[in-house]
């Protein structure tokens, strides 16, 4: 097995961080904490870790065994964004072990496929963006982790938005929501 590139070590380090992070900040918490979300049709913390949980089953591995193996000749599956009720009702105990274990797994998939610098310029074909490269795509499930724990941090903090008083004006992450649906 080769050195891994640079951006693949950076990114296994980020990415193997999420599930314990996740372990010590939400297990445990109160229902309140948990049912935090922005109003109708956005996401609380124990959704936004289903749908890591659907991510890792169905969309970064999969996506970047299709650009090894089949380039652009073969667009990726859609991935549903919605995938992760299949979860309901199901207690952070569950999911996030869960979650563990997949992106462990994932991880220990992503260092089989012995990657090359050369491999990060490959492309695929993503449904929606057409032409996209391993390393944007290695980018992204980084960036998705990210985005989802500022998520859940920021339900969490807008439970205080008023008593905090004027401090509000200091505190950003109690701001409007950024994003699509989540």
């Amino acid at each position: 097995m080769s050195e891994l590139p640079a951006e693949v070590r950076e990114a296994r380090e980020m990415l193997s961080r999420t599930p314990m992070l996740l372990d010590l900040w939400l297990i445990g918490l109160p229902e309140g904490w948990l049912a935090a979300d922005e109003g109708p049709g956005t996401w609380n913390p124990v959704v936004v870790v289903a749908h890591l949980v659907d991510g890792e089953e169905k969309n970064w591995i999969p996506r970047i065994e299709t650009i090894l193996e089949h380039g652009e000749r073969v667009p990726f599956t859609p991935f549903d964004r919605e995938g992760f009720r299949r979860y309901a009702g199901q207690p952070l105990e569950r999911l996030i072990p869960r979650f563990s274990t997949l992106r462990r797994e994932n991880l220990d998939r992503l260092l089989e496929l012995d990657l090359e610098p050369a491999d990060l310029e490959r492309t695929g074909t993503h449904p929606e963006f057409g032409r996209v490269t391993l390393r944007q795509l290695l980018a992204t499930w980084v960036a998705h982790d990210l985005t989802h724990l500022a998520q859940i941090a920021r339900v969490m903090a807008k439970r205080y938005g008023e008593t905090v008083g004027p401090w509000r004006a200091y505190l950003g992450v109690l701001g409007d929501r950024g994003g699509p649906a989540g």
